[in-house]
């Protein structure tokens, strides 16, 4: 380990593309050590010129990253996820002082990493080599289609601040980074002065990489408390913390009255139901145990989506307690995380400690009562002895139960540590009541085989969850379990939970942009997506446009065809050849009796085969192969002696970064000897970038 990652130290800040200390570490906050107490960083920004900080990324960091296309800036976040992966090691030795075991390690490090490598892959396979994302199919605004509206949705002007907690000091900046990155908007980190060191560390990775744009990414170590007197309308603000903080932060000018746009992920009481069928010794039983332990012990209980409420039907309390009394004395071994076997570290801080133990305190005087753990708790500690783990920020795994389901602390007080409570129920719709009672959840998981029971409660809880798990026999093994955000689902939830929805996919590249309706002519629209609109200009100039590579073809080059004349042969034959003899081919009398038809017509991919064969150039060249259709649709019936013409535009251009090649999308419309329209689709087809290219065709890549 290094010398910068070991010795004491005032913990720098990275603003204005440079590392930054205060003069003095008067005033400055210790950090310690979790299990020992140790010393290991003092961290201030007095002195520190936030306001600048904050016009830098306005200023550089829009200039160098908004204009990068979202492929462009895919790219660069696999890079990052590569640049931390090499030097992750560094990143758990660092872990360990904040409590955090390997296992939490793990998931904190190497799931924020995974979230740069999904919404890399994200970025380039669904968003556009563009600055722009349209945002929904063309509206279509007059008869004729000379006036035309889309939505897109364009780079927010301003500085993505985000404020973090301090349970995940690398997946935390992380999810939010992603998909502010991709959107083009420059990120301010401030992590949680607990475990910011970590944090610190992870962007002095990035830093080192060299990957990084001018100004696309700055860290304030400390005090941030005047941080929103400086926003303004184009910056938002992603805040990860508690309710009570978030609801003050809310209030703010420059979030009521100033346009910042504020996106809430705070904790909640999450709770778990085990189903009436999942009587002991069922794999759901077991399922559900294991989770709730799991979800007890994991990062020591110190995460949003925890289960705090253990809903079990009536009856069931005192064998689910014994069950997770068994599994913790197993199973779980509490300790310096440091030592070997231990599964449960400290919680972040003695602060902390007292914090959550003053929770437990309120719990108990709410109503609940110490069935595992808590100050008589059983533990088995890292040198195989049973007992309370002392010295550090040490707190035992402790369930309480509660006889009482409408006791108010039950679902208000959340002990944000290694603690949950047991409270039964006698039916879905009082199971569904005590979940709606946590004022709004971000994950409620569900342990039954009962597809009815499941179905039930699941309708009921949706409302007030931003996730729910049904976790039964089938799914078990494959389950990512309670307490696990995907960066291809939302994370938040309604209420109590903050009501943002971060991660989601693409969605929450999103929050990072604005949706704008744009109205205007079809040449309006191409020249300002890069997308062809019908009713622009077209060019039918030879040579034939499957004959042009990426660098030669152009939006609105296009082919017309000749006409093909459809016969009863021809819808015999296709019929004969396929298998399907469907009536309305092949049954003159039952045809004219459907309303849809005016009597035997074509089948719809008899006419997609023929439209090919009509555009397509047959001979070796750029276009190296068809990938799929989409919004197909078929307008109106083909009746023998029809005749078909196709009209193929290239309608959008998309290189690779990676590879030889792009997509190309090709608007494919179908009309019949009277013009009307009969079948209209995107043809997607893979191009060779240059004629080079398409003379060694490469191997496709993900």
């Amino acid at each position: 380990m290094t010398d910068t990652m070991t010795r004491t130290r005032l913990l720098p800040s990275y603003v204005q593309d440079a590392w930054w200390e205060p003069a003095s570490d008067e005033g400055a906050a210790v950090v310690r050590d979790a299990s020992t107490g140790e010393e290991v960083a003092r961290v201030s920004t007095t002195g520190l010129d936030l306001p600048g900080a904050l016009e830098h990324a306005r200023t550089v960091g829009q200039h160098s990253l908004a204009p990068l296309t979202f492929h462009e800036r895919a790219i660069l976040l696999k890079q990052m996820a590569l640049a931390l992966t090499e030097r992750k090691s560094e990143l758990y030795e660092l872990s360990s002082r904040t409590g955090a075991t390997k296992h939490d390690s793990w998931v904190d490090i190497d799931g924020g990493i995974g979230v740069l490598f999904t919404y890399s892959s994200k970025g380039r396979r669904e968003m556009p080599q563009s600055t722009i994302y349209l945002d929904g199919p063309v509206e279509q605004l007059s008869k004729d289609g000379s006036f035309l509206a889309r939505h897109i949705c364009t780079t927010l002007p301003g500085v993505a601040v985000q404020i973090n907690a301090f349970n995940f000091p690398v997946w935390g900046p992380l999810e939010k980074l992603a998909p502010a990155f991709l959107a083009g908007m420059p990120t301010l980190i401030k992590p949680a002065t607990p475990t910011g060191y970590v944090t610190e560390h992870m962007v002095r990775i990035l830093v080192e990489s060299g990957l990084l744009p001018a100004g696309a990414i700055q860290l304030v170590s400390g005090s941030a408390r005047d941080l929103l007197d400086h926003l303004r309308l184009g910056d938002t603000v992603s805040f990860t913390g508690s309710a009570a903080t978030a609801a003050s932060l809310r209030l703010h000018d420059a979030v009521q009255t100033g346009g910042v746009r504020f996106t809430v992920e705070t904790d909640s009481i999450n709770a778990s139901v085990l189903g009436p069928d999942a009587e002991p010794g069922t794999p759901e039983f077991d399922a559900f145990v294991r989770g709730l332990v799991s979800e007890m012990t994991s990062k020591a209980g110190q995460k949003c989506t925890a289960i705090r409420r253990a809903l079990v039907p009536s009856g069931m309390t005192d064998a689910v307690a014994e069950a997770v009394r068994e599994r913790i004395v197993a199973k779980v071994v509490v300790g310096d995380p440091r030592a070997e076997g231990v599964t449960m570290g400290p919680l972040a801080s003695l602060e902390q400690r007292d914090e959550v133990l003053g929770q437990v305190m309120k719990l108990r005087e709410g109503g609940g009562q110490i069935v595992v753990g808590g100050d008589a708790g059983e533990v088995r500690l890292a040198d195989g002895s049973m007992g309370l783990a002392e010295g550090g920020a040490f707190v035992a795994p402790t369930l309480l139960a509660f006889r009482d389901a409408e006791a108010d602390a039950l679902h208000d007080t959340e002990a944000f540590g290694p603690v949950s409570s047991l409270v039964e129920y006698s039916s879905p719709e009082q199971a569904a009541e005590i979940v709606a009672r946590g004022g709004g959840s971000l994950v409620t998981s569900v342990a039954s085989h009962d597809p009815v029971f499941v179905a039930e409660l699941t309708r009921r809880i949706a409302p007030h969850n931003g996730r729910v798990l049904l976790l039964d026999r089938d799914d078990m093994r494959a389950s990512t379990g309670h307490g696990s955000p995907l960066p291809m689902l939302v994370h938040g939830g309604p209420g109590r939970a903050g009501g943002g929805e971060e991660l989601g996919g693409i969605r929450s590249v999103l929050h990072y942009m604005q949706r704008t309706a744009i109205q205007g002519s079809p040449t309006m629209l191409t020249a300002l997506t890069g997308v062809w609109h019908q009713g622009a200009p077209a060019s039918t100039e030879a040579p034939h446009p499957f004959r042009k590579s990426l660098a030669e073809l152009k939006v609105g080059d296009q082919v017309v065809s000749e006409r093909r004349e459809i016969s009863l042969d021809d819808i015999e034959h296709f019929a004969e050849f396929t298998g399907d003899k469907f009536y309305a081919h092949m049954d003159q009398a039952a045809a004219e009796a459907n309303p849809f038809f005016p009597g035997r017509v074509a089948h719809g991919y008899l006419l997609l085969s023929f439209a090919a064969g009509l555009f397509v150039e047959p001979a070796p060249g750029p276009v190296l192969a068809n990938t799929g259709l989409d919004n197909l649709r078929f307008m109106t019936p083909v009746s023998p002696g029809d005749s078909l013409r196709v009209t193929l535009t290239a309608k959008q251009i998309t290189p690779r970064e990676t590879d030889p090649y792009g997509e190309v999308r090709w608007d494919a419309v179908l009309t019949n000897q009277d013009d009307e329209v009969v079948a209209q689709y995107d043809l997607l087809t893979y191009v060779a970038k240059t004629q080079e290219d398409a003379s060694n065709p490469p191997v496709a890549s993900a």
